[in-house]
């Protein structure tokens, strides 16, 4: 079976993928605004400033919106089937969310507003942000 698919980090998303291998999640703070964003930009999205600095967030959050993954179109993801992938608003900060996977929970039990928390996935090497319900 082929391994998953590794995330590749440039100059925008390494903070991320640096913090991830930490086990820190993290996002941009609009340093003259203190307002956070996600996924990472060049600039803020509120007020277009470059004066961007990563920081680590609690990883606590709800699901804000799911889909259920019943098909695989990479061979790798066919021992995973079915899996939610799901967008997840962090508490930090309302429309603060992350495109993740919810896992450690039966896929008929995920609903919106569910509370998760950050966990941490190693593919290949490469340490990948996911989302389980609170308390796992």
């Amino acid at each position: 079976m082929p391994a998953k698919p590794v995330p590749v980090a440039d100059g925008v998303t390494a903070f991320y993928w640096e913090g991830a291998a930490a086990g820190e999640l993290r996002v941009l703070r609009c340093a003259p605004r203190a307002h956070l964003s996600h996924p990472p930009e060049v600039s803020c999205p509120e007020c277009g400033s470059t004066d961007l600095e990563p920081v680590m967030v609690s990883g606590r959050g709800s699901v804000y919106s799911f889909a259920i993954v019943r098909q695989a179109f990479d061979p790798a993801f066919l021992p995973e089937l079915p899996y939610v992938v799901a967008l997840v608003e962090l508490d930090e900060q309302p429309g603060l969310r992350v495109l993740s996977n919810i896992v450690e929970c039966d896929i008929d039990a995920v609903e919106i507003g569910m509370p998760v928390e950050v966990t941490f996935d190693v593919r290949d090497g490469t340490v990948v942000p996911q989302f389980r319900p609170r308390g796992s």
